[in-house]
């Protein structure tokens, strides 16, 4: 697997169900859908060694719910 497309995610809900995500280069922010809006993670200077590999840290940045 290319870990250079995947990201360590830490902080935001606890009961957020992924910990890793995909990110398109540069990978500056990671926009997740879930339980009707969206988390937000902004990328770090900082990496996390997971089972996937060594994979940048995005850290929780905030939510916006979706409208309709």
């Amino acid at each position: 697997m290319n870990t250079s497309l995947l990201a360590f995610l830490e902080g935001g809900p606890r009961d957020l169900p992924q910990r890793t995500a995909r990110i398109t280069p540069p990978g500056v922010e990671v926009r997740l859908p879930f339980r009707g809006g969206y988390e937000h993670f902004r990328v770090t200077s900082r990496h996390h060694d997971t089972p996937e590999g060594r994979l940048p840290v995005f850290v929780w940045a905030g939510r916006t719910a979706t409208t309709e």
